[in-house]
């Protein structure tokens, strides 16, 4: 099984990964491990601000690496925000039953009455610096384009309006 988990930034991807991981023993990948490796190494002139870029750049690697997991009967849990809306024209019926989708987002409510929280929890799973560009206006308009760009490809998105911790407890199973 593969679980793919994106959404929008500080979101909690991370953590669920981490939870699902500590439940069902599953590896994962963090594709923003995966870019920063990219980067950091030199094999891309792209930088951690090139989003849509660098999901051109990513899913090819990723999409392949999910492939192969699948051929190979392997668990593998793949987190982060490079998933392209269009994800599962890349894959085959035979692929797509071995892969559980999650797609994270915020409501501008949950926003507005959490976002000191938010912003506290930046860190819980790893140490990024807080990003002073992160504001509220921004986080609903990113949050807002991931619900209405994977709504609109027929995802289902999980959609945080007010238990934040019950809504992780019920992607667990």
């Amino acid at each position: 099984m593969i679980i793919l988990i994106t959404g929008a930034s500080h979101t909690g991807k991370t953590l669920l990964a981490q939870r699902m991981l500590e439940r069902y023993r599953y590896p994962y990948l963090s594709v923003d491990h995966l870019k920063m490796g990219l980067i950091r190494s030199g094999n891309t002139s792209l930088t951690p601000e090139d989003d849509e870029a660098l999901t051109d750049y990513l899913w090819p690697i990723v999409r392949e690496m999910i492939k192969t997991a699948i051929e190979n009967r392997q668990n593998l849990i793949v987190e982060g925000c490079y998933i392209p809306f269009d994800w599962r024209k890349d894959f085959d019926e035979q692929y797509l039953q071995s892969i559980r989708f999650v797609c994270l987002a915020m409501s501008d409510s949950f926003i507005d009455a959490h976002f000191d929280e938010i912003r506290n929890h930046t860190s819980d799973i790893e140490s990024r610096l807080y990003d002073m560009d992160n504001t509220v206006d921004s986080l609903k308009a990113d949050n807002y384009h991931f619900i209405k760009e994977f709504t609109q490809s027929g995802e289902v998105v999980t959609l945080i309006d007010d238990d934040y911790e019950k809504a992780i407890i019920d992607l667990l199973g």
